[in-house]
């Protein structure tokens, strides 16, 4: 997953993402009030503790309206101190910059300090005393004004009233220990976030971002909140997760970013991760752990009183969320914790309500993506827009395909890049797959058949047809083994309720099968591939291996030259699906262990003498002429369809 540059108007830019901020800090202030005086000493202690602090020193103002190079530098910068003194409200200078700093900064999610300096807060939040006085007088002014600037300030000093903040006023003590303190503070923020890495390139991050930053809701202080991204292997859970990580860390007095739980659960052990975790949000306070419950027990313990950002990436098992973060109570108000998971139940299981699901991306980034990862720009010689677009299709979406093809293919020629693509599309690249098959690795067996089934026969069928043609097959309803499947990401159910699936999973579904016999189809459970199917019956090549064959001509146009027989070695043949083309004749025998037989015109008005169709559960013979008296045994009425199908 990455991101596209956005236009100016957008929320989100690439450099929020990024983590690459020219300022650590921009100050607002009213420069009559503090410039020599607090301001001024607060600029001189950042800089000091080099923090990267933009101060106007009063060059970029012209008259009331914000400067472009003004708004460029709020937009740049990762932190706004805002210094509201009493006179603050009376620059419309300040106020426009405070409107632009809201939307810029904090419109972003990332952190805006206000510092109530000789002002108290309720003064601000009500627009009292001097404030009150100020929007009194500008009202007055701009009374006649069609854009209503002036309820914007009062919105957005409401707003900044109510974040939390630093408060000073004369007989508080010292004035240096006070703006220490800020100092301090800031620099925690920021030298304990190192920067993340999101993409290279990031397309497509501004809309996923947007919505889980709104599910975390860090506006709020109260409560503590998890939320759930998941989706299949590849399609960016990770990316988005680390975009939001460097989007609102620095509203945290802890954060931690556990990638790869599952890998690294695995290789280490919980106790591993969790000594990880506590000593990222503590630092250097010294923690050991030696098992999982006492893990447990510290975490709560030392966490439960502190804000925290936790991202547990790539999650797939229970015990990993109860040994890491196991319940919302074992950290302070106002913590957030982003898990990213392929399993959908999961999550639910853990009582995580806020989710998300991540989109592939759309043609227009893909192909951006693709361009950046194969020529590193996006002017590309128009000789290889149709190999580009065959890349496009090929990848459907999903990132982690879109970057090796574009990184393999770097600095490639058109002719090696069409020969790649006939590779990719008859293999599937061993990176794309070791990715994808994780979530088919971790289903239980009869759950992996079922997988199976749908990739190589029934993608794209109607639910509860697929529901009553797999409960055929294995004679048990199939719904939870469904289930299972969505909620791992393998397949979806689609407004139309139809089955479908990512192309490059039903890809990795069919190399699995495959693999079984790769030069002898006969020898595989499930056919699907036309040129094998008619190669199988007309050269009598079937075994006992095969329980499905579903055989759908491209075009109407293929015809079968057989001898009739072929049926007659497949003994465990359990579903036969024929959806058109044309035999020299009718079969001479069909298995008795069908359970499920579908055949568009067939091409007899009898059953062979020797079939028994008592297993048939579904039986569907459009455009057929079949008048067997064998149906008696299914159906009273010829050309019946008899359902045994569970709801």
């Amino acid at each position: 997953m990455a991101l596209q540059s956005s236009s100016s108007s957008h929320p989100f830019s690439s450099s929020s993402f990024s983590y690459a901020w020219k300022y650590d800090v921009f100050i607002s202030f009213r420069g009559p009030d503090t410039r020599y005086g607090f301001t001024g000493n607060l600029y001189k202690a950042l800089r000091d503790k080099g923090i990267l602090t933009f101060f106007d020193d009063g060059e970029l103002q012209s008259g009331e309206e914000i400067t472009p190079a003004l708004l460029k530098a709020i937009e740049q910068s990762r932190i706004a101190i805002v210094v509201l003194s009493p006179n603050y409200a009376a620059s419309s200078f300040c106020l426009e910059e405070l409107v632009h700093v809201l939307h810029c900064i904090k419109g972003n999610n990332r952190l805006v300090l206000p510092v109530f300096y000789e002002v108290d807060p309720s003064d601000v939040r009500h627009l009292k005393k001097s404030f009150g006085e100020a929007m009194d007088k500008h009202e007055k002014r701009y009374k006649d004004d069609m854009n209503n600037k002036v309820d914007k300030w009062k919105k957005a000093l409401h707003q900044v009233a109510n974040l939390s903040g630093y408060h000073f006023k004369y007989g508080d003590g010292y004035e240096h220990m006070f703006i220490g303190n800020i100092v301090v503070n800031i620099s925690k923020r920021i030298r304990r976030r190192a920067a993340l890495p999101v993409a290279d390139h990031p397309v497509g991050l501004e809309s996923p971002v947007s919505k889980v930053a709104s599910l975390l809701d860090v506006e709020s202080n109260a409560g503590v909140h998890m939320v759930g991204i998941y989706g299949i292997g590849g399609i960016g859970k990770t990316t988005i997760a680390l975009a939001v990580y460097n989007l609102i860390a620095d509203h945290f007095e802890g954060v931690c970013f556990l990638e790869n739980v599952r890998e690294n659960s695995n290789k280490y052990g919980l106790v591993h991760l969790q000594n990880i975790l506590l000593c990222k949000i503590l630092g250097n306070e010294g923690v050991e752990i030696l098992g999982v419950k006492e893990g447990t027990t510290q975490i709560q313990r030392r966490l439960c009183r502190k804000s925290i950002l936790l991202i547990v990436d790539d999650v797939d098992e229970h015990e990993q969320l109860k040994a890491i973060a196991g319940n919302p109570d074992w950290f302070g108000s106002g913590s957030r914790i982003i898990i990213t998971a392929r399993d959908k139940h999961l999550l639910a299981l853990h009582g995580v309500e806020r989710t998300y699901e991540v989109q592939g991306l759309n043609e227009e980034e893909s192909l951006e993506l693709l361009k950046w990862k194969a020529f590193k720009t996006d002017i590309v010689n128009p000789r290889y827009a149709d190999v580009l677009t065959r890349a496009v299709t090929y990848a459907s979406g999903l990132p982690l395909a879109l970057e090796v093809i574009g990184s393999n293919l770097f600095g490639k020629d058109l002719q090696q890049w069409e020969s790649a693509m006939d590779q990719y599309e008859k293999v599937l690249d061993s990176k794309i797959r070791k990715i994808l098959q994780v979530s088919f690795d971790a289903l239980g067996k009869d759950v992996q058949s079922v997988f199976l089934d749908i990739a190589c026969c029934f993608k794209g069928y109607n639910l509860m047809e697929v529901i009553s043609l797999l409960q055929a097959h294995y004679g048990n309803c199939m719904r939870y083994h469904i289930g299972v499947l969505v909620e791992k990401s393998l397949i979806k159910i689609d407004k139309n309720d139809r089955v479908i699936m990512h192309d490059l999973t039903e890809d990795m579904g069919k190399e699995i099968v495959l693999e079984k016999s790769p030069k002898q189809p006969g020898k595989c459970s499930r056919l699907w591939f036309h040129e094998d199917i008619v190669k199988i019956l007309e050269g009598n090549q079937g075994t006992s291996a095969i329980e499905i064959i579903h055989l759908e001509f491209p075009l109407f146009k293929g015809e079968v030259k057989w001898d009739g027989t072929a049926f007659e070695q497949m003994k465990n043949l359990k579903i036969l699906i024929i959806k058109n083309g044309r035999f020299s004749k009718g079969p001479k025998y069909l298995p008795n262990s069908l359970r499920v037989l579908e055949w568009r015109r067939y091409p007899s008005k009898y059953f062979p003498s020797n079939f028994d169709p008592e297993k048939l559960s579904i039986l569907k013979l459009p455009d057929s002429l079949c008048m067997s008296p064998k149906l008696d045994s299914l159906s009273k009425v010829p050309q019946a369809q008899k359902f045994s199908t569970c709801y």
